[in-house]
């Protein structure tokens, strides 16, 4: 049993692959470490069934080297009729099978001319794979998608974790990138879930805050001034932000203590949930997250999803699972209280894992908010359409 909990220790956040021998003395500095990067592909990601997807469609990818010299992967998904077939079979499986679905596609016959672009942004320990049913459903809808592989996941390189801030700097520059290439064309939507909501809801900040910058520069432009890198503006549109974390710290917190008591999917979880019980207590996880703000250089109880949502210029609708326990509820309708412009939508029925995957239900909502909020002017936003029933 030694040997078992040795090999099993630190079940972490969001599905957290195994810790080795330090987790043992050092249950804090495990958990830090675990903070600082994901340190694998979630189990709960089907790659072997994305990838054989994928493989059968034409796509468009290739890596952007940003300004911390991340080097990120993007690929491009352009609008057609791909006669998507989806079923989410989640609806009573376990926690491993809430993520789960069949679907099946086909190349289209003809690429058409995009209405717009979408980019997709995914959650922790996962990738812009996981996000292929939306890229599909929207390319249908006449959307060029664009998924993201943030830094550390996928195929991405590696850098010092944001939860969302760094983040956002990664997707502006790619997008800056793609849209010198062509690839980024009509007004450029936002969609993110989880990590990635609140990666969103930042890259929605600095995209505006861009925009104002470069509205500065044309205004000097007449009188002599140099206009900057950012005239050639992005056309910001909707977003879209599913069951995105309010502050970090907090849903660290939050988070933590629920995958500890939820109920295991195998034995080795089981001796994980047991030896962590014994060890981690709320004094434990305060170090853990000291021990990840110093390696990051970051202070996780100060990035704070509200404050720049309330600076976006751009109209966000967030959407949260009001059986959400990994990102409880009140994550969502602390963001929407801080923000008036923003929309709010709660599921019942819905938990963190099943929400991104109810197309069904998210689907007509999520079509209709982009088509109503092409560009961001700062003014009203409008109301969302009520979402679909179970």
């Amino acid at each position: 049993m030694r040997l078992l909990l040795l090999a099993c220790a630190c079940l972490l956040l969001a599905g957290f692959t195994h810790s080795r021998t330090r987790g043992l003395a050092d249950p804090a500095g495990a958990l830090g470490a675990r903070l600082v990067a994901p340190g694998g592909v979630s189990p709960l990601l089907p790659s072997a069934k994305i990838e054989a997807l994928l493989a059968t469609i034409p796509t468009r990818s290739g890596q952007v080297t940003t300004p911390d010299g991340v080097s990120v992967f993007w690929r491009a998904l352009d609008p057609g009729d791909y006669r998507m077939h989806y079923d989410w079979l989640g609806r009573h499986g376990s926690q491993r099978q809430r993520m789960d679905y069949a679907l099946s596609l086909q190349a289209p016959a003809r690429a058409l001319t995009p209405r717009g672009t979408v980019v997709l942004l995914h959650g922790w320990m996962m990738d812009g794979g996981s996000l292929l049913p939306w890229s599909v459903e929207l390319a249908e809808r006449g959307y060029r998608t664009i998924t993201v592989d943030l830094r550390n996941h996928g195929r991405s390189g590696t850098g010092p974790s944001g939860y969302g801030t760094r983040e956002a700097g990664d997707v502006v520059a790619v997008l800056r990138q793609l849209q010198a290439q062509g690839e980024v064309t009509g007004p450029l939507h936002v969609l993110g879930v989880s990590y990635g909501a609140a990666t969103a809801i930042f890259t929605a900040r600095e995209l505006g805050a861009q925009a104002g910058h470069a509205r500065i520069g044309n205004a000097h432009a007449g009188s002599g001034h140099t206009v900057g890198p950012h005239a050639a503006d992005l056309q910001l549109g909707g977003v879209v932000a599913m069951e995105s974390f309010d502050n970090a710290g907090r849903a660290i917190r939050d988070m933590v203590p629920h995958m500890l008591q939820r109920e295991p999917d195998s034995l080795g979880e089981w001796a994980s949930h047991q030896w962590l019980r014994w060890r981690f207590d709320e004094h434990t996880l305060d170090a853990a997250i000291a021990e990840a703000d110093r390696q990051l250089a970051l202070d996780l109880d100060r990035v704070d999803v509200g404050v720049a949502l309330a600076q976006a210029p751009a109209c966000v609708l967030l959407i949260h699972g009001r059986d959400d326990a990994h990102v409880p509820v009140a994550h969502g309708r602390a963001l929407a209280a801080s923000a008036p412009r923003a929309r709010y939508l709660e599921l019942p029925g819905e938990d963190h894992l099943s929400l991104p995957m109810r197309l069904d239900r998210l689907g007509p909502t999520v079509l209709d908010w982009f088509e109503r909020t092409p560009t961001s002017n700062g003014g009203a936003c409008p109301q969302p359409l009520p979402l679909g029933r179970f």
